[in-house]
């Protein structure tokens, strides 16, 4: 027999306490934003290239946008790329500009819970005032097309003191090694290694190197995932262009033997 209520007292049935109970908590899933990468002072060439990264987490998920001297950012050189549904920002800043550029950077991440700021420094430098030890890039990514399914390496090395560490952007967006299942991994010679190479690896690369002396960009080079057919198409162009160009330096120069 079920208890009865106390005198003054309600019973409140099981089940609906319960939805109540589990709508409650859903609601505390929501939270404010909160930083998980922060842009960070950089130093660099005038004519070269800054990207300051931003992401925040939080539920609903918060947006990203960056202000300079506290106005949005706007400038046919400034570019603001997003990544995780918005809730990531890369600011990309080229080519450079002595004093025009240096400034303090915010970046802001907000959701309908709250808001929250941080900022980083960008200093540009002339050619002529590079420290000693400003990083150098010795060798970069060159263009490359590769078969699908194949690896593929992109090449970096760097010099500078300390020893710059090593990073790379795809279409101007940070490359994460972690997140690609040990697919693409960061060689010790700070060359760029992708196995089983997929369409969506195809784009335009930059390894970047950075220490406390200042960052610096390599030139960009593209990636080309090819499949069977089209690569063997385009060994058929190479073939066919190299045919032609043999055949003119017969016609016109007369230093080979034509068969």
């Amino acid at each position: 027999m079920a208890p009865e209520p106390a005198p003054g007292r309600t019973m409140v049935p099981l089940v609906p306490a319960l939805v109540m109970l589990g709508l409650v908590a859903g609601a505390h899933g929501d939270s404010k934003p909160v930083f998980i990468r922060v842009p960070e002072d950089q130093t660099g060439l005038s004519g070269g290239v800054a990207s300051f990264v931003c992401q925040a987490t939080g539920e609903p998920k918060p947006r990203i946008t960056w202000m300079k001297k506290g106005k949005k950012v706007s400038s046919q050189r400034f570019e603001v790329i997003e990544f995780d549904d918005g809730a990531g920002s890369v600011l990309r800043i080229q080519p450079l500009r002595v004093q025009r550029d240096e400034a303090i950077y915010e970046c802001t991440a907000t959701n309908s819970l709250g808001e929250i700021n941080t900022s980083a420094k960008l200093s540009v430098l002339e050619e002529e005032q590079l420290p000693p030890g400003f990083p150098s890039i010795d060798m970069g990514p060159q263009l490359k097309v590769v078969e699908k399914a194949r690896t593929a390496t992109m090449l970096c090395a760097a010099g500078g003191n300390p020893d710059p560490e090593i990073s790379w952007f795809k279409d101007f967006l940070p490359v994460d090694p972690a997140t690609s299942n040990g697919r693409i991994k960061q060689l010790r010679s700070g060359a760029l290694q992708i196995e089983s190479s997929e369409e969506s690896d195809q784009g335009k690369y930059e390894c970047v190197a950075t220490n406390s002396a200042g960052t610096r960009y390599s030139a960009p080079a593209n990636l080309y995932v090819r499949g069977p057919a089209a690569w063997a198409q385009s060994l058929m162009g190479i073939w066919s262009l190299l045919s032609r160009l043999v055949v003119y330096v017969c016609a016109h120069t007369g230093t080979l033997t034509c068969v």
